[in-house]
């Protein structure tokens, strides 16, 4: 049997749906705190799986839709002064621009997650479907530790001039259809 743990961001995301089902750690919002309490849970637990839950902004999946994500872009690293391209993480020995997993889910849509410190209200540049503050810090440990990923997500806004109230709106929105997903997965290992 798979050792799955679920990674969120807030409890106001999972709305305490999730605890009875599998192991979940909150890591809080952004890169560093996402990828601290990755590392930890791989530490403490020794997953197979690694599922993050938690909320995206997009302007291309409608609002009020979970998908999910197995292509990872860090959306705030760009060091082009010292000549390097965007998503490029200077000096590393290997290129971790792009991760990408092949996890088996049931949505199977294999969005592209752009993950950076900032909340966005404009994502027109970005060559992402949906935007979050944490993904691509797990998925980054996931590939350092060899751990499977994936990340569902659920659309709370359009990453626009409205985002922030529209994610206040609906944050809490997306639990019960992540829980569907979950049991999916737990059908799977009976």
């Amino acid at each position: 049997m798979n050792r799955i743990i679920v990674l969120c961001a807030l409890p106001e995301e999972s709305q305490g749906l999730v605890e009875e089902y599998v192991p979940t750690y909150y890591t809080g919002v952004g890169k560093v705190n996402a990828a601290m309490t990755a590392m930890k849970s791989i530490i403490d637990y020794n997953p197979d799986l690694i599922i993050n839950f938690g909320t995206a902004g997009s302007n291309t999946v409608d609002q009020h839709t979970l998908v999910d994500c197995t292509k990872f872009i860090q959306r705030d690293m760009h060091i082009k002064e010292l000549g390097f391209d965007f998503g490029i993480t200077p000096f590393e020995d290997q290129d971790t621009s792009f991760l990408e997993f092949s996890s088996k889910n049931p949505i199977n849509k294999r969005l592209i997650c752009g993950t950076g410190d900032t909340f966005v209200s404009d994502m027109s540049s970005l060559p992402c479907d949906v935007v979050d503050m944490e993904a691509y810090a797990i998925a980054k440990c996931c590939h350092e530790c060899g751990v499977d990923f994936v990340s569902f997500k659920y659309i709370t806004d359009g990453a626009d001039e409205t985002a922030a109230n529209e994610w206040t709106e609906n944050c809490k929105k997306g639990a019960n259809a992540f829980v569907q997903i979950l049991q999916t997965y737990l059908k799977e290992e009976e």
